[in-house]
């Protein structure tokens, strides 16, 4: 951890970030019109569209990866250029504070709508008429008590700890390493620890929600962390990478079009409650090599000043915390309307964007709120 910290802002992990936090608003409105999510998924709508799940589950291969890659590199920045205490004092400021006020609000909020939606809905989703199976029980379950889609804060905070771990223990010798030697070693590699973690699980792998750490996400999303500081210290890294871009885009080409075909014929359910081996090396190959191409690809096209990508950027945080309250509100509205489910869908995605954005001008950007999620 030696490095020094570049003075030059990387504006291509900046707009990165934005581009992840944009991809996740539109993944979690798709999973609405989802057949796969027809069965599981609060918000799912009458119709769907199988070209949904041709494009969601990519984007769900990648866009958490990213965003813990970036945050892994992000804090071996911190530390370079300020040491580990402020990067302490950061993660405090930054995630632990805004993950405990926001994680009842979004709590209340998602209960609330869906409380909404049990009432006034005449279309309920498969998931929605289930849960008013179980309100008239004379004993009605419970469901235990979760993270939402604060999740991602919870388990920053849980590797923020692991990471002053392997510091303090001098045991990131083996990925310096790997990382010194030719990309293949970790491009081929890399997939590999990643598979009994998400063959522990069901696929598409599902969110990590419950308040007990999992081990599969600790070490599925904990590789991508760990990833991102091995790129930070090792700065060329992703240049040595760089002509290994064509053959990872065909593989993964071919690869996502089998794990499509896998998905259709292993459907999540009672049937298959954990994914196989087969589709669980699907997802670490995937995972890791279109990770590094979007790497590489925002490395050679955004590495350049944008207004409007460093306000996304800056924007992220505040979107991340409010978008799915906001959202599931939208589209319990939408799905008794007899509406296509494109304009469904372009409606929610929209509305939620506009009021993450403007909420984020007149609350966030100019007030001392910037300094905790702006």
């Amino acid at each position: 951890m030696g490095a020094t910290a570049p003075q030059e802002r990387l504006h291509y992990m900046d707009h990165l970030r934005a581009l992840a936090m944009l991809a996740g608003v539109f993944f979690h409105a798709a999973l609405a019109y989802s057949p796969l999510m027809q069965g599981f998924f609060p918000t799912a709508d009458r119709q769907n569209s199988v070209g949904v799940d041709a494009v969601i589950w990519g984007l769900h291969l990648v866009r958490m990866p990213l965003f813990f890659l970036v945050a892994g590199f992000f804090a071996a920045w911190v530390i370079a250029a300020r040491g580990g205490m402020a990067l302490a004092r950061q993660r405090v400021r930054r995630i632990l504070v805004p993950f405990l006020v926001a994680w009842p609000l979004v709590l209340w909020s998602l209960s609330a709508s869906t409380g909404w939606a049990l009432e006034n809905v005449q279309h309920p989703s498969a998931f929605l008429a289930m849960v008013r199976e179980w309100l008239q029980q004379p004993d009605p379950p419970r469901l235990p008590p979760g993270t939402g889609h604060l999740w991602f804060l919870y388990y920053l905070l849980l590797f923020g700890v692991l990471h002053w771990v392997v510091r303090t223990l001098d045991l990131g010798r083996l990925g310096a390493w790997l990382a010194s030697r030719h990309p293949a070693w970790l491009l081929l590699g890399l997939p590999l620890p990643l598979v009994p973690a998400l063959a522990s699980v069901s696929a598409p792998h599902p969110a990590p929600e419950g308040l007990v750490p999992q081990f599969w996400a600790i070490a599925y999303y904990g590789a991508f962390f760990a990833l991102g500081t091995l790129v930070h210290v090792r700065t060329d890294w992703l240049a040595r990478a760089r002509p290994s871009a064509p053959w990872l885009a065909l593989a993964s080409l071919a690869l996502y079009a089998v794990f499509l075909w896998r998905l259709s014929v292993e459907l999540p359910g009672q049937a298959q409650p954990v994914a196989s081996w087969g589709v669980a090396l699907l997802e670490g190959c995937l995972s890791v090599w279109m990770t590094v191409l979007c790497l590489l690809a925002g490395q050679r096209l955004l590495d350049r000043a944008s207004g409007v990508m460093r306000y996304l950027a800056q924007s992220a945080y505040w979107t991340y915390l409010l978008h799915l309250p906001l959202l599931f509100a939208l589209q319990y509205a939408l799905m008794d309307q007899e509406w296509h489910w494109g304009l469904k869908f372009a409606t929610a995605v929209c509305a939620t964007l506009a009021a993450c954005l403007l909420s984020y001008q007149l609350m966030v950007r100019h007030t001392p709120l910037r300094r905790f999620v702006g």
